[in-house]
C-alpha cells in the first residue's frame, strides 16, 4: 500500500490550478523559499510535523472533529466508516461532514486515495494520544504478538487459523470489528469480565499506555479470559496496563453510540444593527483607544517605566502611567504590548524606552497611527490586557512571555466568528460571541481570568474598534482579510480628522474635542499639563507650567503668538496676563557652574535668597551684593530655587542664557526580524510573510505542469544539485530529506532565519529558530534564538528543517 506521502503527491498531482492553489493559499509555510519543485516535494513540506502543528488550530470545530475520529478509525478508513461513526449520513449534518472533509482538504491534511478511500496526514493522528477515548487499532497493538499467539487467540475465539501471520492477524481483526460476533463472544464472558469490558470501553475511559512506575504491571480482575480472546492486550513481558483495541471498544459501545459533531454553529441572540451604527461606535472607540494610546507612549518618553528584576512592568508602574495617561489599566497594557511588537518602545537596561521609530509614529495623524497598533495587537502571540496568571496571580507587562498560539487564535477564532453573523445583525450582547469563537477556533486559548469565554479578546476588540454593536466593524474586516490597504482606508474613513484648534478659557484651560493634531498636543504639552484624554482633552496652564516653555528658550511674545494661532476664539486675558507675569520674573536671577554661581541685578534679592533656611543646604556664601557662590552642583541649584518659588535660568560660559530643552530618553531601535530570502541581506521584512495572491497562482500553474516528483540529486548519476552548499550540507546532514536540505541551503546562502529540529549528543531533541547561519562542515554556526547567544550546531544532528511562523 502506498505511504501517506505518496499517495498525498498522487492526489496534489492529480488537482487543477485552482484547487492547488487553494491549498497553497491554506498552507504558506509550505510554499516559503525555496519554492518547491515539484507536487512530491510539496507534499513532503505539508507532512512535516511542524506544518501540520500550524494548521491544526486555524481548524472549525466540526473539521477538528472529523480528524479525531478519523484518527480513532485509523486511517485509511472509508467515508462511509466516518459518517457513521459521526451520524452524519443524512440531511444536514451530512452536507455538514462533506463541508468538514472540502474544509480538510484544502487544508491537506485529509484526502481520498486513488480508491476514494480517506487518509491523513501522518503528524495529525498524533495529535491525540486516546482520540475518542479509544487506544490503538488490534493491527498496532498486536504488532509484536508471534504467529503462535495469534493462534492460541484465533482457536479460543473459536475460529480456525489461517497458516500464516498477516493471514491471522487480518481474520482476527475482521472477527473483532464486527459487533455481532463480538456480542456472541461477550455473551459467554463471566460476570467480572463483563464488568471490566464494559468500564475500559466507555468513552470517558481514557487508557494508559505506560505504568507511571515502569514497573510490571498485573492484569486486573477479569481480564485473563478477555486476554485469551484478544478483546484486551498485554505489552510483552507484563510491562504497562492492559489495553483494549479500538475495534474491540467502538463495537462494545454499541450501534447507537456516536463520535460528537456538531456541524452547525452554535446560535447567538441578534439585534438589528445598522451600517451606519457599526460606524459610528467603531469611530468612537477607534479615536479614544488612539487617543489614549498616545497618552501613554508619550507618558512613557518622559518618564520611561521601571522594569522588575523578574522583568517586564509591574503594577505599580501600570497604575502610575495609567494615572498620567488618564486611562485604565487594560488600555495601559494594551498599548504597551502593541507598541513593543510594533518597534515604538523596547527594554532598555533596568526602563522600557521608546525608540527613535515612536518619534516618526508620534508626528504622525492619528488616522496613521492607528494601523501600526492595531496591525501588532492581530499578530500577536498573547492576549495584552490578560492581567492574571493559572494561579491568579498578577502579571507584569512587557514580560517576554513564549508566544501563544492558542491566544492568537482566540482573536482570529473571535473575527471569523463575527464575521458569520448575517448582515445587518449583531450579537445581543458581545460576550455571547465567545461559543460561537469557540466553534470557529476549538483550539484557542481560554484565559484563566475569564469567566466568559473569550471575554477578554472581546473587551480588547471592543476598546480598538474592531468589534461595534456585536458586529465586525470595517476594521476587524480588513485585519481579518490581511490586507493593510483596507486597514489604512478604514482608519481613514473611520477616525475623525485630526483637531488643529484649542478652546482656550479664562479658567487657564485648554480643551480639545477630537484627536488633537500631533503639532497642537506638542505645543499645549509645551507649556501646559495635561490633565484628560480621551472623547476630550484637557490642558491647564499654570505658572510652572509657562516657566517650562520659558526655560526651552520661548520668548513670551511666541508662546502668546502660537497659542492665539491654535486658540479657537481670542486668547483670554487671564492667560495673557499669566505668560506675560510668568515672564517678568523668568531669568531675574541667573545660575552658572562654579559650583556654581548665583548672580543677579537686585541686592535685595540676592539677599533673601541668601536668607532663605531652605535653601541652607545649597551651602550659599556671599561673594557681592549681586553674586552669591553655592557649593551645589548646577541642576540641583536650579531645582531647588525654583521649588521655593524663584524662576531662575541657567547660564552658559560665555555669559549667554542656556536654553533647556526636555531631553527624551530613546532606547535602541530593537533587532529587526529575519531578513526576508528574496530580497537578501538588508531586507525588512519577515521570512515568513504570506506570498502574494499572483505569486500563488503562479506557483501552481508551474506545479501542475511538472512530472510528480523529479529526481533525486546525485551527482554520480548527472543529477546535479542546485547550489553547491545543498550538495556539502546533503553530504554531512544525512537524515534530512531533499526539501529540508534545500530549506536550509537557502537559509545559509540568504542569511534567513529557520526553525530546526535538533537531536542533542544527550539524545533530547529540541525545537530552535537559527538565524546568521554560517556553514562549517560538519558544523553550523548560528544565533540561537532559544539561547540567545551563538551556538555550534553538528550538522548530521539536524532532524529536519522549518521557515520560522
Amino acid at each position: 500500500m502506498k505511504s501517506g506521502k505518496s499517495t498525498l503527491a498522487a492526489w496534489l498531482h492529480h488537482l487543477d490550478a485552482e484547487a492547488l492553489e487553494q491549498v497553497l493559499t491554506a498552507r504558506p509555510d509550505a510554499v516559503s523559499p525555496p519554492e518547491p519543485r515539484s507536487v512530491s516535494e510539496l507534499a513532503e513540506r505539508l507532512q512535516r510535523p511542524g506544518s501540520v502543528a500550524l494548521a491544526l488550530p486555524r481548524l472549525t470545530l466540526p473539521a477538528l472533529q472529523t480528524t479525531e475520529a478519523l484518527a480513532a478509525l485509523g486511517a485509511p478508513a472509508s467515508r462511509d466508516a466516518l459518517a457513521s461513526l459521526l451520524d452524519a449520513t443524512e440531511d444536514e449534518a451530512a452536507r455538514g461532514l462533506e463541508a468538514a472533509l472540502r474544509t480538510l482538504s484544502t487544508y491537506a491534511l485529509v484526502w481520498p486515495d486513488s480508491e476514494g478511500t480517506l487518509r491523513m496526514a501522518t503528524p495529525l493522528r498524533q495529535a491525540w494520544d486516546t482520540p475518542l477515548g479509544l487506544d490503538q487499532p488490534l493491527a498496532t497493538l498486536l504488532k509484536d504478538t508471534t504467529s503462535e499467539e495469534l493462534r492460541r487467540t484465533l482457536m479460543a475465539l473459536g475460529v480456525r487459523p489461517p497458516g500464516t501471520k498477516p493471514q491471522r492477524l487480518a481474520t482476527l481483526v475482521e472477527h473483532h470489528s464486527d459487533p455481532a460476533r463480538l456480542a456472541a463472544v461477550l455473551a459467554q464472558a463471566p460476570g467480572e469480565t463483563r464488568r471490566l469490558l464494559g468500564r475500559k470501553a466507555d468513552p470517558a475511559h481514557r487508557p494508559r499506555a505506560f505504568v507511571p512506575s515502569g514497573g510490571w504491571s498485573a492484569p486486573e480482575p477479569g481480564a485473563h479470559w478477555a486476554l485469551e480472546r484478544g478483546l484486551l492486550v498485554q505489552p510483552r513481558y507484563g510491562h504497562g496496563p492492559v489495553r483494549m483495541p479500538a475495534e474491540v471498544a467502538l463495537a462494545l459501545r454499541g450501534p447507537d453510540w456516536h463520535a460528537p459533531f456538531d456541524p452547525t454553529p452554535p446560535v447567538t441572540p441578534l439585534v438589528p444593527v445598522s451600517p451606519a451604527e457599526i460606524d459610528s461606535e467603531a469611530s468612537a472607540a477607534a479615536s479614544a483607544f488612539a487617543v489614549h494610546a498616545a497618552s501613554v507612549l508619550s507618558v512613557c518618553a518622559t518618564t520611561p517605566p521601571a522594569r522588575l528584576k523578574s522583568g517586564g512592568v509591574g503594577s505599580r508602574e501600570l497604575a502610575r502611567i495609567g494615572k498620567a495617561a488618564r486611562c485604565e489599566e487594560p488600555v495601559v497594557r494594551l498599548t504597551l504590548e502593541t507598541a513593543h511588537a510594533a518597534g515604538l518602545v523596547a527594554r532598555d537596561g533596568d526602563r522600557v524606552a521608546t525608540t527613535d521609530a515612536y518619534d516618526t509614529w508620534a508626528e504622525s495623524e492619528p488616522a496613521e497611527r492607528l494601523p501600526v497598533l492595531l496591525h501588532a495587537w492581530w499578530t500577536l502571540g498573547l492576549t495584552p490586557s490578560q492581567a492574571r496568571d493559572d494561579d491568579n496571580k498578577v502579571l507584569p507587562a512587557l514580560a517576554g512571555t513564549p508566544s501563544c498560539t492558542g491566544c492568537l487564535q482566540a482573536r482570529k477564532g473571535l473575527l471569523a466568528a463575527a464575521s458569520r453573523l448575517p448582515a445587518g445583525q449583531g450579537a445581543k450582547n458581545a460576550a455571547e460571541l465567545g461559543p460561537l469563537a469557540h466553534w470557529s477556533r476549538p483550539l484557542a486559548e481560554v484565559l484563566p481570568q475569564d469567566a466568559t469565554p473569550f471575554i477578554t479578546v472581546i473587551r480588547e476588540a471592543e476598546l480598538v474598534g474592531v468589534l461595534a454593536r456585536g458586529a465586525l466593524s470595517p476594521i476587524g474586516a480588513a485585519l481579518l482579510a490581511d490586507s493593510g490597504e483596507e486597514l489604512a482606508a478604514a482608519c481613514h474613513r473611520l477616525l475623525p480628522a485630526a483637531t488643529a484648534t484649542a478652546r482656550l478659557g479664562s479658567d487657564l484651560t485648554a480643551v480639545v474635542t477630537g484627536t488633537p493634531a500631533a503639532r497642537l498636543v506638542t505645543l499645549l504639552d509645551s507649556c501646559a499639563d495635561r490633565e484628560t484624554s480621551g472623547t476630550a482633552s484637557l490642558w491647564r496652564f499654570s505658572p510652572a507650567s509657562v516657566r517650562r516653555a520659558l526655560d526651552a528658550g520661548r520668548s513670551p511674545e511666541s508662546i502668546e503668538a502660537d497659542l492665539a494661532a491654535v486658540a479657537a476664539g481670542p486668547l483670554p486675558q487671564p492667560l495673557s496676563y499669566l505668560i506675560t507675569d510668568t515672564a517678568r520674573s523668568h531669568g531675574r536671577i541667573r545660575v552658572a557652574s562654579a559650583a556654581c554661581v548665583i548672580h543677579g541685578e537686585e541686592p535685595a534679592l540676592l539677599t533673601e535668597i541668601a536668607a532663605h533656611r531652605k535653601l541652607s543646604g545649597l551651602g550659599l556664601r556671599r561673594l557681592a551684593p549681586t553674586v552669591l557662590l553655592s557649593r551645589t552642583p548646577l541642576e540641583k541649584t536650579l531645582a531647588a530655587l525654583r521649588t521655593e518659588g524663584y524662576a531662575p535660568v541657567a547660564e552658559a560660559a560665555d555669559g549667554t542664557v542656556r536654553v533647556e530643552r526636555p531631553r527624551s530618553h530613546r532606547a535602541t531601535t530593537p533587532v529587526p526580524p529575519p531578513r526576508k530570502a528574496a530580497g537578501g541581506p538588508g531586507t525588512g521584512s519577515r521570512t515568513t510573510d504570506a506570498p502574494e495572491r499572483a505569486e500563488l497562482t503562479t506557483l501552481a500553474t508551474r506545479l501542475v505542469g511538472t512530472p510528480l516528483a523529479p529526481p533525486e540529486p546525485d551527482p554520480y548519476d548527472g543529477v546535479t544539485f542546485a547550489t553547491d552548499t545543498e550538495e556539502i550540507i546533503a553530504g554531512y546532514a544525512t537524515r534530512l530529506p531533499s526539501c529540508d536540505v534545500r530549506q536550509l541551503a537557502h537559509a545559509v546562502d540568504s542569511g534567513a532565519a529557520v526553525v530546526i529540529e535538533y537531536a542533542a549528543a544527550t539524545g533530547s531533541r529540541t525545537i530552535r529558530t537559527i538565524s546568521d547561519l554560517d556553514l562549517d562542515p560538519p558544523y553550523l554556526r548560528a544565533w540561537c534564538h532559544l539561547r540567545d547567544a551563538d551556538r555550534v550546531f553538528t550538522l548530521s544532528r539536524i532532524h529536519g528543517v522549518m521557515p520560522p511562523a
